[in-house]
C-alpha cells in the first residue's frame, strides 16, 4: 500500500526573481544552534561543509544580510534574522501539518483506487490531537488504512451524525464543566444510535514562554493589560472549554487581547507563544513541552471517540479497538507530557454525559 504525504514547503524570493527554497537551509540552521559550529552542522544534516557554506554565501549574496556569525565564547550562533526563519517554519507546519495530513490521506485512498490497491478504509474525523496521531500511526503500522480528516470536535460529530466517519473525536472536561460542555454536542449523538470510546484522559492549560516573565498563574490574568493571547478557531472543542471556564471565573472575553484570533491546532499556538508573537495561549500539555514553553495546567479532560453502538463488531473499528486497548498504544500515550492511557479502549454510555 502507498503511503502519500504533504509537507509544506516556502521560498524567499527577490523582485529581480532569484529564489532560496528554505528547508535544507532552514535544517542546517537548526543543526547550528544545536551544535554551535558549522562544519558540525553539516555533518549532523549529511552535507559536506563546503556545500553548507555555500548556502549560507548564496543567502547572505542574495539577500545582503547574515544568518550566522562568530560569538567569542559561544562559536557560531544564528542572527536574530535566521531565529526568525526558523519560528516562521515551525509556525507553517503547526499551521498547516493537520489540513495537509487530511489532504495525504484523502489522495492515498484516490491513487489506491486507480492502482487498485485500495481496501477498506477507517473513516477517522476528529479533532487534531496527540492521541489520535499515536493511533493513527499504530494502525497503519498494521497496514490498517485509515481516512483521517481533522475537523474541529463540532465537525466531528456532526460527521458521525451524517454517516460520513465511523470515529468522531472530540474532548470533554473532568467535572463541573462535563454537562454544559457536553450539551454543545447533543444534537449530533443520541443515547440510542451512538455511544463513546474513551481514547485518553489529558490535561489542558496556559502556555506561557519560559520562566513565565509575565507571571500569568491563572485566566484571569490574561485579561492584564499588555498580554497578548492567541486562540483557538471558532468551534474547537478548545476554545469552548475555554469559554466556559472564563464564565465561570467571570472574565469577559472581549477583555482579552487577542482572543478574537484563531489557529487551528495546539502546536500553532504553541509556536506562535515561543516565538514572541504571543505571550500566551491554551492548549494541551504536550504542545507547551514540545515548544520548551512552561504550562500552568487548568483541568483535566477526557477524549473520547464516538461511534455507531454497533461499529465495535465491524473490523476496522475493532482494530482500533485493540490498538487502543494495546501495551504499544499505553507506552506511546505515557510519553506524551500530560496524557493518561490508562482506560484507553473502555466504552463508556452517552447517558453518563447527558
Amino acid at each position: 500500500m502507498i503511503k502519500v504525504e504533504i509537507r509544506p514547503d516556502w521560498v524567499l524570493r527577490q523582485p529581480s526573481g532569484q529564489a532560496i527554497s528554505l528547508p535544507v537551509l532552514l535544517g542546517l540552521l537548526e543543526a547550528v544552534r544545536s551544535t554551535g559550529s558549522i562544519s558540525q552542522a553539516a555533518t549532523a544534516r549529511g552535507i559536506s561543509y563546503r556545500h553548507a557554506w555555500g548556502l549560507l554565501r548564496e543567502f547572505n549574496e542574495q539577500f545582503g544580510a547574515e544568518l550566522v556569525h562568530k560569538s567569542r565564547g559561544q562559536g557560531t550562533v544564528l542572527s536574530p534574522l535566521a531565529d526568525k526563519l526558523i519560528w516562521a517554519d515551525k509556525r507553517i507546519s503547526a499551521r498547516l501539518s493537520p489540513m495537509l495530513d487530511s489532504l495525504a490521506s484523502e489522495l492515498q485512498q484516490e491513487l489506491a483506487s486507480l492502482l487498485d490497491e485500495r481496501p477498506p478504509a477507517l473513516r477517522l474525523t476528529a479533532s487534531h490531537g496527540f492521541a489520535v496521531a499515536a493511533l493513527v500511526n499504530l494502525l497503519e503500522q498494521q497496514d490498517v488504512l485509515v481516512d483521517l480528516q481533522y475537523r474541529s470536535s463540532t465537525e466531528a460529530v456532526t460527521a458521525l451524525a451524517r454517516g460520513e466517519c465511523d470515529l468522531a473525536g472530540f474532548h470533554l472536561p473532568v467535572g463541573e464543566f462535563e454537562g454544559p460542555a457536553a450539551a454543545k454536542y447533543l444534537p449530533w449523538l443520541d443515547p440510542s444510535r451512538h455511544m463513546l470510546i474513551h481514547l485518553a484522559y489529558r490535561t489542558q492549560g496556559i502556555f506561557v514562554a519560559k520562566g513565565n516573565p509575565m507571571g500569568i498563574e491563572s485566566l484571569a490574568d490574561l485579561a492584564r493589560p499588555g498580554v497578548r493571547f492567541v486562540n483557538r478557531q471558532r468551534g474547537s472543542g478548545t476554545r469552548l472549554l475555554l469559554e466556559l471556564l472564563l464564565a465561570g471565573q467571570g472574565v469577559a472575553p472581549e477583555s482579552i487581547h487577542g482572543f478574537g484570533s484563531a489557529e487551528f491546532t495546539h502546536a500553532a499556538v504553541a509556536a506562535y507563544v515561543a516565538s514572541g508573537m504571543a505571550d500566551a495561549s491554551f492548549g494541551v500539555e504536550t504542545a507547551a513541552r514540545r515548544f520548551d514553553l512552561d504550562f500552568v495546567p487548568v483541568i483535566r479532560e477526557r477524549y473520547f471517540l464516538a461511534c455507531a453502538r454497533e461499529a465495535p463488531a465491524a473490523p476496522l473499528v475493532a482494530a482500533a479497538l485493540a490498538v487502543m486497548e494495546g501495551a504499544d498504544f499505553k507506552r506511546a500515550l505515557a510519553a506524551l507530557p500530560g496524557y493518561d492511557g490508562t482506560l484507553s479502549g473502555q466504552p463508556v454510555a452517552l447517558e453518563s454525559l447527558f
